[in-house]
């Protein structure tokens, strides 16, 4: 006898990252709708009272259809949402949220996004949001919250959730510690393995990302690691002891997050225990919190190649132009620079003018060539790569290459070079000027990240100004240089 499937009548959402940005402009959509309204209703004629009245009620339809549209959304939505609006709007949108959603989403917006929405908010709404946060999440909006609002939800914690709270607050924010969850599942070695799940099922629920449970002792001192898969295949008569694995990767809270990040990449992990200096379980850390370090990394190291901040994208221009203006003004300076020293050999490209066409080639190829040598020890910094042993053998490996490189390239433009000019003198200056500068390009590509790591500096920061100022000043030099030896 068959039996006919029973429909669910559970909302099955489809994972899809364009779902997003159409919310996003559906969003915008209606409150374009909403700003039509208002002009409309501004250049009305006659009766204003009952023009008012009009648009409070489209306006109200707009609000309505607004709230139902963002309330069904998930909170990484509503905060991609509101990451993506000016701010006018963004606090309009952010007034009809849910309040069941404020917590969430504060926490899964950007920082210059929370700011300004905390902002806005009055104190009870943001004692009414955190009230019901973990001690880790709470930790991490910390900075942001008026002192006045963590005091008064520390009042509703246990003493064991205000122990947690202070010590995640006391980590730095690039550490392990700033960004390790206290929820996890322990047990002891010497029970059975019928006992630890009759114990899972007690449990409300599993924290999140829950792969193990941790051994301990009764001093809390991590004695190993038990698999869920290993629970499960495992006879129930099992002691913990014969099953669970003392082969496991441990953090420190003062580790870095990015080597965190990195031992998860390579290790693929799920999740891992964080133990202090005496071996006592303290917390774990996730794949969920390692993908936001991953990607905020990212985000952070693309801006500092251009000397930049994150910053709200509809911030104020005095806001911005303080974000951009600093590296912008080295950047003149560097370039104000590379034309003093083209200057300098005046009479040289005045004397054979087809120099002034070709010597940009050189800078160009130089500055491009660097910033591949750059962009590849950015990135090997950043996985922990590079070591005190290498770095020479990494410096003559990154030579090599661009001189071989160059040999081709430098061919080719001098190929070019006696194309246009006639000149095989002309030809032999281009090649040896372009191989000199695309070996300065590799040489900064190296220096300049692994001398800023030695000062404890993001060696992404401003490293594309740098390189640029190297190969154009450099690279002028070389070129007309050369070009005033052998061809005058």
């Amino acid at each position: 006898m068959t039996q006919t499937p029973v429909e669910s009548a559970a909302t099955v959402r489809r994972l899809d990252p364009e779902d997003a940005q159409l919310a996003l402009a559906k969003v915008q959509d209606l409150l374009h709708r909403h700003e039509l309204v208002e002009n409309l209703a501004h250049r009305q004629e006659g009766d204003d009272q009952r023009a008012e009245l009009v648009e409070s009620l489209i306006q109200r339809q707009h609000e309505a259809e607004l709230t139902a549209l963002v309330n069904d959304l998930h909170p990484a939505d509503i905060a991609f949402i509101l990451g993506s609006v000016p701010n006018v709007e963004r606090q309009m949108i952010w007034r009809l949220v849910s309040a069941e959603h404020d917590a969430d989403v504060l926490l899964e917006v950007d920082d210059w996004v929370r700011e300004s929405l905390i902002e806005a908010m009055d104190r009870q709404d943001l004692v009414a949001a955190t009230e019901s946060m973990d001690a880790d999440e709470l930790a991490d909006l910390a900075p942001d919250l008026p002192p006045d609002v963590v005091a008064e939800v520390q009042k509703g914690l246990t003493v064991e959730e205000r122990a947690r709270l202070i010590e995640a607050m006391g980590y730095p924010d690039d550490s392990v510690g700033g960004i390790m969850d206290f929820e996890m599942v322990r047990v002891r070695e010497d029970v059975s393995l019928e006992v630890v799940l009759r114990y899972l099922r007690r449990l409300p629920e599993l924290p999140d990302h829950t792969d193990q449970i941790f051994v301990v002792n009764r001093q809390d001192k991590l004695l190993g690691t038990l698999s869920l898969s290993s629970l499960l295949v495992n006879e129930p008569e099992s002691q913990v002891s014969e099953v669970m694995s003392t082969d496991y990767l441990s953090l420190n809270p003062l580790d870095s997050d990015a080597d965190a990040a990195g031992a998860f990449e390579r290790y693929d992990l799920v999740s891992a225990p964080v133990v202090d200096e005496l071996g006592r379980l303290i917390g774990r850390v996730t794949i969920a919190e390692v993908v936001d370090v991953i990607r905020e990394d990212s985000d952070e190291q693309a801006l500092s190649r251009a000397g930049m901040q994150d910053e709200d994208i509809f911030a104020p221009v005095t806001r911005a132009l303080q974000n951009r203006a600093p590296w912008l003004l080295l950047n003149l300076c560097t370039a104000a620079t590379a034309s003093f020293v083209a200057s300098r050999f005046e009479d040289t490209v005045s004397t054979i003018v087809v120099l002034a066409f070709l010597m940009s080639i050189v800078a160009g190829i130089g500055g491009n060539s660097g910033n591949q040598t750059m962009t590849l020890i950015i990135r090997a910094l950043a996985v922990g790569r590079i070591t005190d042993k290498n770095v020479w053998q990494l410096f003559q490996r990154e030579l090599l290459v661009t001189f071989m490189v160059g040999l081709v390239g430098s061919a080719i433009a001098a190929v070019f070079a006696w194309a246009i000019s006639g000149s095989i003198a002309i030809a032999l200056v281009m090649m040896a000027a372009m191989i000199c500068n695309m070996l300065i390009g590799a040489m900064i590509g190296v220096l300049v990240p692994i001398v800023r790591t030695r000062f404890g500096k993001d060696p992404a920061m401003g490293s594309s100004v740098l390189l640029t100022f190297a190969t154009d000043s450099l690279g002028f030099f070389i070129f007309l240089g050369l070009a005033t030896l052998f061809l005058l």
